[in-house]
């Protein structure tokens, strides 16, 4: 049949191959040190998640002018945050006490002084020169300059001059225009901006003022009241402002004397109310609401967490000790440990679901500062609050969808504002999830249950804002039924979304799961049907008869047929060593009676193989070994038996399935059909009386055998189950019309052997070759002689 074929991809492999390493350490610590590593996970993280979550009525977005929408009550004696009103207006004055900066030009007074000096200087050069347009500052004041000449330049006035000129230049001199800058002192600082200096105004002069000093200080003996006014007025030009005032300076030192201010704390007392419902909202009350927020989030941070610790603790020890002692009647798909881990993953997710909703919700009434856009609680109708609780209701079942809804509504009434009201919203959608929809046998259930919760979200939201006493707008009808309706719609993607995910993470055959699993298609499938038609072909119609074996009792029909068609996957090996893949030869004829039972049981560890390789279910996967449970192959052990030599020893393990015994109901149906149906093939005349006696027989040998010891099959189930394969054998052999010509007489006699479907045919129920357990061990017969 050529080399083996690849069932898994090269990126399966790898996959497989990471998600191994990543579980391989927590696979090497016992099972009670697993479940308290998790337990404490999902302690830690839905602690975290809600730590920070505002628990009083103050969070709720308002602005200033905006009525109240509710009384608001200090929690405890708070003494902080920011009264910004009264902070700003000491920050203002500090603003206004604040000096301002000029610089100061030092080096003005000595180059006015100087200027003078070369004015002179120049002026003495010119009338040696004899320059009949003599000129004082280039023509400014040729009255000065004239008189300056008449007294031919005399040093000692020079001097004189100079020396008030720089006298009165190197005081601090400002601009008339800045006077209205001056409040008390001012600060000066050198050209650099170094240096800083407090000066008080009293040392400070207008130009004005300086100017009419120079012309006081300038009284010269032996010149003329008209010469020196002239003179005067010539060197008051020299006198400038040194200090320039410095707007960016100023900024600057006003902004820092302003940060020095410390804010101004508000004081609230215990109980104290700060606003009442139907007021008007102010800035002071909204500085108030910061504070109160700021204790629910920072007040007591060791108080707050070791409270929701205890309260988280006590929610996951509750959910715990339901799934371990819930009601026992239903048997849960998967162990009690997984189911928790399960719930309180989803848990988990939904908690992040409801935080971040309440932040958007939060957000977006804060962006809107019209009604009912303003209100979060609105928003928070479109949160998916019912997503865990489906995704749980449908890969376990109904009883924990519903306790996780009750834990979703205890942990949103933690997380919003308003939490009694949150809580029975949230009550009220995941009941509906969970009731909503039946038995998830495709995918669609997912978006039936979701607009199912959309409905009852819109209801539930009209309900609860006509109990708050909100004014019924159109605009807060329509808003509170969209935003329902967008809940439903979220909770479709995000439960759709996990389902796959979580199936694949626990392990789950949940029916969409099964009903993917037989896809002809796959690869094993497929590789059976063509290398192993026959057993492909056995595998189907033993699918039928346990589907019809498993209606009768309660149990899973879409699983034991699944299960059905992948039990003898092992066969793809050696399928010519199977008598229902055989076409006239058998190899079993030239083989030693051991080497033959290996050959036969080592189809049940390669299909285990290969289950693991392909990644089969364990559900699906448990079928392989168990539908043969630890039954001896006893055609080959007689002939063993008889084929042994003079003392030789026989051990009967050699030739017995390694089991284990059928562990759950379906695959004992398994057991049992499998092996009726193969009987009632081996029988020449399958009429109602053969088929009853040998599945009588069977049935019979297989409970006296101990094979059905470890499942929980009653009695009265036997008798159902003996009763419906029965019912499906007689319908599949049923008498047919003989056409002259075309059918061959059978053969008659005791021993005769009659060719059928490649297998040997017996006209008793008590001829055919049996095992202790009476399975019918057509596999491996030889067609030639039976021992």
């Amino acid at each position: 049949m050529g080399r083996r074929p690849h069932f898994t991809s090269k990126l399966a492999k790898a996959r497989n191959a990471v998600l191994g390493a990543i579980c391989r350490p927590f696979r090497s610590f016992s099972p009670r040190t697993q479940f308290l590593t998790g337990f404490s996970f999902l302690v830690i993280a839905t602690t975290l998640l809600l730590s920070r979550a505002p628990s009083n009525q103050a969070t709720e977005v308002y602005r200033e002018g905006e009525v109240m929408r509710g009384t608001v009550v200090s929690p405890a004696d708070i003494i902080g945050g920011v009264d910004n009103l009264e902070t700003e207006r000491r920050r203002n004055a500090a603003r206004d006490a604040a000096s301002p900066v000029f610089r100061y030009d030092a080096s003005a007074a000595e180059a006015a002084a100087n200027s003078f000096r070369d004015e002179w200087n120049n002026l003495a050069g010119e009338t040696q020169a004899r320059t009949t347009d003599l000129a004082f500052f280039g023509k400014r004041n040729t009255a000065a300059a004239r008189a300056i000449a008449a007294h031919r330049f005399n040093p000692n006035d020079l001097g004189h001059v100079v020396a008030a000129i720089h006298d009165t230049q190197e005081g601090y001199i400002y601009e008339d225009a800045d006077r209205s800058r001056l409040r008390g002192a001012v600060t000066v600082v050198d050209a650099n901006g170094q240096n800083p200096q407090v000066v008080a105004l009293a040392r400070l002069a207008p130009l004005s003022l300086a100017r009419g000093n120079l012309r006081s200080r300038l009284s010269l003996d032996d010149w003329s009241p008209p010469e020196q006014a002239a003179l005067a007025e010539a060197a008051s030009e020299l006198i400038k402002p040194n200090l320039t005032f410095d707007q960016t300076a100023t900024d600057a030192a006003r902004e820092e004397e302003a940060n020095r201010t410390p804010p101004v704390l508000i004081s609230l007392k215990r109980n104290q109310v700060v606003a009442r419902e139907g007021d008007m909202v102010t800035r002071a009350m909204l500085d108030q609401f910061a504070a109160i927020r700021a204790y629910g989030e920072h007040g007591r941070p060791g108080e707050n967490i070791l409270g929701l610790l205890f309260l988280v603790i006590a929610t996951y020890l509750i959910l715990w000790r339901y799934t371990e002692h819930r009601d026992a009647s239903t048997r849960l798909p998967l162990s009690k440990r997984r189911t928790f881990a399960l719930v309180g993953s989803a848990v988990v997710v939904e908690t992040v679901l409801m935080r971040l909703g309440f932040l958007i919700g939060d957000g977006m009434a804060a962006q809107s500062d019209r009604a009912p856009f303003d209100n979060p609680a609105i928003w928070s109708f479109a949160i998916p609050f019912a997503a865990a609780s489906l995704l749980v209701a449908m890969l376990v079942d109904t009883q924990l969808g519903l306790i996780t809804g009750v834990i979703t509504a205890v942990l949103a009434g933690l997380l919003a504002p308003d939490g009694g009201k949150e809580a029975v919203f949230v009550v009220i959608s995941c009941a509906a999830a969970v009731y909503g929809i039946g038995r998830y046998r495709e995918r669609q259930s997912v978006t039936l249950a979701g607009l199912v919760v959309g409905g009852v979200n819109m209801l539930t939201a009209l309900a609860l804002i006509a109990y708050s006493q909100q004014q019924l707008t159109v605009r807060t009808l329509l808003t509170a039924i969209g935003c329902g309706a967008v809940g439903g719609l979220l909770t479709i993607i995000f439960t759709a979304g996990g389902l796959p995910i979580n199936e694949s993470l626990f392990g789950i055959l949940t029916d969409v799961k099964l009903l993917e699993l037989s896809n002809a298609d796959l690869p094993i499938l497929s590789q059976l049907a063509l290398r192993a038609p026959g057993t492909n072909q056995h595998s189907h119609a033993l699918g039928q008869l346990t589907e019809d074996a498993c209606r009768a009792v309660g149990a899973n029909p879409l699983l034991a047929r699944i299960g059905s068609l992948y039990h003898d996957i092992g066969k793809v090996a050696a399928p010519d060593y199977f008598i229902e893949n055989q076409s006239g030869h058998n190899p079993h004829d030239r083989l030693r009676p051991a080497q033959s039972a290996k050959i036969i049981t080592s189809h049940v560890s390669y299909g285990m193989k290969l289950a693991r390789e392909i990644g089969l279910p364990k559900q699906i996967a448990d079928f392989i070994p168990q539908h043969h449970g630890t039954r001896t192959l006893h055609f080959f052990l007689r002939k063993a038996q008889n084929q042994a030599r003079n003392g030789e020893v026989i051990d009967e393990a050699d030739f017995r399935y390694a089991g284990p015994k059928p562990k759950f109901k379906e695959a004992a149906i398994m057991m049992l059909a499998d092996s009726c149906e193969a009987a009632a093939r081996s029988l020449a005349h399958p009429d109602p009386e053969s088929i009853c006696a040998i599945v009588i027989r069977i049935f019979d040998a297989i409970i006296s055998d101990g094979q059905l010891d470890d499942c929980d099959l009653s009695l009265r189930e036997l008798t159902r189950i003996r009763e419906a394969i029965i019912n499906s054998l007689t319908a599949l052999y049923h008498a047919r019309v003989d056409y002259p010509g075309f059918n061959k007489p059978p053969l008659q006699g005791d021993g005769q052997e009659h060719a059928e479907a490649g297998g040997v045919t017996y006209e008793r129920t008590f001829d055919g070759p049996t095992n202790q357990g009476n399975k019918v061990e057509e596999e491996a017969l030889s067609q030639s002689a039976t021992p």
